[in-house]
């Protein structure tokens, strides 16, 4: 049965760390002293859960999670350190301190160093999240031992809630745009007025205009989506904010 910690001290490890150009030594002493933390460990970088749904999740949520009090947000896998740099480079996920247990030393502290031979990983994590106080574990959430890769309770809508139940999240907000044009300016704008991060997606970049016609029925920019509702364009997005 994987060890729940509550109440512990986190494994004193240091981790090396590929850093521009140069290695990088990170202690845990550095990681959590004086900080509220939250942890979550996954069996791997660019693996399907942890890429899509894992990661990006702590990254979005990230603000909030600061709005109510952790200082920083750390993913954890047993990988080297230039599997996870280039995990961050891909995910973009500048919310979240990316940590290469290469020996899987803090995994093995942990209790959750598990062997999955039988997918060729070798020794990786088991998932699990934990919020870390001053390097002592307040809370862990452990994903049940089952067959697989159980994600059902790491995930950062569960610690969130564990945080503040009352928390308030910002809305998810996508804005399709085009070079050059001026009203997608001025969405962007009212956006970061309103401390609102979104997602550009710019035509001829990354989507074509019958990509933008077929989501949204129109084929000018802006098209924006708001928590996976169309709001329109500039005009309409000032009316929805109110200003």
């Amino acid at each position: 049965m994987l060890p729940n910690r509550e109440g512990q001290r986190v494994p004193d490890v240091t981790f090396r760390v590929r850093k521009d150009n140069q290695w990088v030594d990170i202690t845990t002493d550095e990681l959590f002293k004086g900080k509220t933390v939250v942890l979550f460990a996954l069996p791997g970088a660019f693996t399907p859960t942890c890429s899509t749904t894992h990661l990006p999740g702590y990254n979005e949520l990230a603000p909030v999670f600061q709005e109510n009090g952790v200082d920083s947000i750390v993913c954890l896998s047993v990988n080297d350190t230039f599997v996870m740099n280039e995990w961050a480079k891909d995910q973009e996920c500048d919310n979240v301190i990316l940590i290469p247990d290469g020996n899987g030393e803090f995994s093995e502290g942990m209790g959750m160093l598990v062997d999955k031979a039988d997918l060729g990983f070798g020794k990786r994590s088991w998932r699990y999240s934990m919020l870390v106080k001053d390097g002592v574990i307040e809370k862990m959430f452990i994903e049940p031992e089952e067959p697989g890769d159980p994600f059902k309770v790491s995930d950062a809508d569960t610690m969130l809630n564990y945080i503040n139940p009352d928390a308030k999240k910002r809305p998810l907000v996508s804005l399709f745009s085009k070079v050059g044009c001026p009203y997608c300016t001025r969405a962007k704008k009212m956006l970061a007025e309103k401390g609102w991060d979104y997602e550009e997606i710019v035509l001829g970049r990354d989507v074509t205009s019958r990509s933008l016609r077929a989501v949204s029925g129109k084929g000018t920019t802006p098209q924006v989506f708001i928590d996976g509702k169309l709001i329109g364009g500039s005009d309409d997005l000032a009316a929805y904010l109110g200003v």
